[in-house]
């Protein structure tokens, strides 16, 4: 059995969507004492909150997780609230784990704090040469800095907080709002609403030159409890699959999978975003012998799966509603 398992774990966004499926990992390896703090009960920009956070839980692992996150419409949108709630929560969260005296903190990243030219595959030593893509650059920065204080934390402290880089995840219990999802779950709900509504054309932001890679949540999940369990390192490791698609590959893939078969408009006057993203998960291997499992195609098929099943749940309640009015 794991050490993890006699431990205290905190799991800041435990109940969010790549949360979720950490917190079943950590059950799954024996962990019985886990604290998900809801965002009702505890706002992590406020100060406050976090130290009531602490002196509640008690913890001795945390995985700090909670952030608020969406796509190219909502980075666009909402740079500064993005900026500012992301690096307020961490260092925040950060700071009072080290007062606190909790053993380990672990802080998930994002592959928007890479550079937006750097070299493909994306290597951890690359971070720091040149400017992220411009359109999430607040929110990568906002991410990136709390490598920042993590390493300072540990140089000064020896506080041992060692942080993750995710690239885009997707999967069951993803966010399918249309104005804050990301790529994937737009996409499904975008090809899933023109099959139920009898139109024969999407609309699709961008060129469909860009590329991406993307992971799927539970394999996300393994890698980040390998890390809690295996890595003590103060060097950033990247968690993803290795393999990058086209966005317009991508979306004749889920038109495929959805079922479908109509016309796909490209509105070239919305951005592409970073013109290919994919990391190099050598390092993640070699340390705690993580490598992605999931094929993208099957993925898409359990995501797609998941999301026809959560609409097939919700029409029932939505039918009473209609008969109440």
């Amino acid at each position: 059995m794991s050490w993890l398992a006699s431990r205290r774990i905190t799991v800041t966004g435990g109940a969010g969507f790549l949360g979720s499926h950490v917190v079943e990992k950590l059950q799954d390896m024996g962990c019985r004492d886990i604290f998900v703090p809801r965002s009702a009960d505890y706002d992590l920009t406020r100060m406050a909150d976090v130290v009531r956070m602490y002196d509640d839980a008690r913890p001795q692992i945390v995985i700090h997780l909670a952030g608020k996150a969406g796509g190219i419409g909502l980075n666009s949108e909402k740079p500064g609230e993005l900026f500012y709630d992301n690096l307020l929560m961490g260092l925040q969260v950060m700071e009072q784990a080290r007062l606190h005296g909790v053993d380990k903190l672990v802080v998930m990243g994002s592959v928007c704090a890479y550079p937006k030219l750097a070299p493909v595959p994306f290597k951890e030593e690359h971070l720091w040469a040149g400017y992220p893509e411009e359109t999430n650059a607040p929110y990568g920065f906002a991410k990136k800095m709390l490598l920042v204080q993590a390493q300072a934390y540990r140089q000064q402290y020896g506080f041992n907080a060692i942080y993750l880089l995710s690239i885009n995840l997707y999967g069951p219990r993803d966010n399918f709002a249309p104005a804050s999802s990301h790529v994937i779950p737009a996409l499904i709900k975008k090809c899933i609403d023109a099959i139920e509504e009898g139109r024969d054309e999407i609309e699709v932001w961008g060129t469909g030159s860009a590329s991406r890679e993307f992971l799927y949540v539970e394999d996300a999940a393994e890698g980040i409890v390998l890390a809690t369990e295996k890595y003590d390192g103060p060097e950033p490791v990247n968690i993803g699959s290795g393999v990058e698609i086209a966005i317009r590959d991508l979306v004749t893939l889920i038109a495929e999978l959805t079922g479908f078969d109509g016309r796909i408009v490209w509105d070239a006057t919305k951005p592409d975003g970073q013109p290919r993203r994919c990391l190099d998960t050598s390092r993640a291997q070699k340390e705690f012998a993580f490598k992605a499992k999931t094929e993208l195609r099957e993925g898409l098929r359990w995501t797609i799966e998941w999301y026809l099943d959560q609409r097939r749940r919700a029409r029932p309640q939505e039918s009473v509603q209609e008969r109440a009015l």
